[in-house]
């Protein structure tokens, strides 16, 4: 460890609050409730800085409601691009369309914006209403996670070597291979889908147009468009043994099968490959040791549900841990309240997307025949396209 870093490095607080591990999104949302409810945390990151590329790519209402009380959501939806229909395709017949704008909501839209500006609002906002010009401490990992009467300690290797901090609660919200979940001891059941996924961002034309997010189906799998601002577009598609980097002849190659001719790419910005899972922790705390995010679920991305319940779940453990911390209440017990409202809103986010993504990769011909007929008939159902667009906002959650 150099001297210099050491000196121009502050040391972390010996004491305080809350620890929370992980700065994404639920972690910056965690903190911006605490901060605005006056409860003292600190935020730490193992990586030196955020992530300048994202795969989370919508704010959802019940996010957006969410996320009311600190402040973020008028900044949001001000650098967001509102989009108030999702259509199923296959090529150029349309199956369904979907409207968000009859939702009984304040935000009856979908908010496409990529995930590192989500991460920015909210970072500032953490700094705004804690007071403090660097709100995440970086390049901090966990390498010690032990509870002792009335608190945890924290065992932390940074900038100025190893440093332990003692809170009252510590929260893991640090991402599908959580530290602080194994360190807790907490099981994380469940699997991987077979399929691999590309994720890309490009310029493209699109006949479609930018008013909606559309699902195409092709014999290769799925493949979703979606508008992002700044003229670009976000596909995100299921392929067969996808390259690590895929370049703009593989997205061009997806729109051509999937989309009938309906996209011409002009320039790719960035892309990955990944692999979607759908695992629950077995319980969300341990102690005064608590989860959030995807270090407690994760799930497929069909819907765009991944950042947003994990906000979600920042708001109700926010307020759990305000309530613990400043009015005095059971910490068992509202920790408890916490793990039962919130972990039957990820089982029921799992599932949804579980069914939803078995049917968009169906590979059997007959069984996509069946499904795009049930899709075209429910359709036309107002009370079905109501439900669905309530599901995806999360507006039942």
């Amino acid at each position: 460890m150099s001297g210099t870093a050491e000196a121009t490095t502050p040391a972390l607080p010996g004491r305080t609050d809350v620890v929370i591990v992980g700065a994404g999104p639920t972690g910056l949302a965690l903190a911006a409730h605490l901060a605005s409810a006056g409860v003292a945390f600190l935020l730490l990151d193992r990586l030196p800085q955020g992530a300048g590329t994202s795969r989370a790519g919508v704010v959802h209402a019940r996010t957006l409601e969410t996320l009311e009380p600190v402040g973020a959501t008028a900044p949001l939806v001000e650098r967001g691009l509102r989009v108030t229909r999702f259509g199923v395709s296959r090529g150029r017949h349309r199956l369904a369309t979907v409207a968000f704008d009859g939702l009984p909501t304040p935000y009856p839209y979908a908010l496409m914006l990529p995930q590192h500006e989500t991460e920015a609002v909210l970072r500032d906002r953490v700094r705004s209403l804690s007071g403090d010009r660097a709100p995440v401490r970086r390049p901090y990992t966990v390498t010690g996670l032990g509870q002792e009467p009335g608190g945890v300690t924290v065992t932390v290797d940074g900038p100025r070597g190893t440093q332990t901090v003692r809170a009252v609660h510590a929260v893991g919200a640090d991402g599908m291979r959580s530290t602080v979940r194994e360190a807790a001891g907490i099981g994380y059941r469940g699997g991987r889908y077979a399929q691999s996924f590309v994720l890309a961002d490009v310029r493209m034309d699109w006949r479609p147009g930018r008013e909606e997010v559309s699902m195409l189906f092709g014999p290769d799998g799925p493949a979703l468009v979606a508008p992002l601002p700044g003229d670009v577009f976000r596909l995100v598609a299921a392929v067969p043994e996808a390259p690590g980097e895929p370049d703009a002849a593989l997205v061009q190659r997806v729109l051509d099968e999937r989309a009938d001719g309906q996209g011409r790419v002009g320039e790719l910005l960035w892309g990955s490959r990944f692999h979607a899972h759908h695992r629950i922790a077995d319980r969300y705390r341990a102690g005064r040791i608590v989860l959030a995010g995807d270090a407690a679920h994760v799930h497929s991305p069909a819907g765009g549900q991944g950042m947003n319940i994990g906000i979600q779940d920042a708001g109700a453990l926010g307020r759990a841990l305000a309530d613990i911390l400043l009015r005095g209440a059971d910490p068992d017990a509202r920790l408890d309240a916490y793990e039962r409202e919130r972990r039957p809103a990820a089982e029921r986010v799992i599932a949804f997307t579980d069914r939803l993504t078995r049917a968009v990769t169906a590979r059997s011909l007959p069984v996509r025949a069946g499904r795009d007929v049930t899709l075209r008939l429910l359709g036309h159902i107002p009370a079905w396209r109501t439900r669905l667009a309530a599901e995806l906002a999360g507006l039942h959650t």
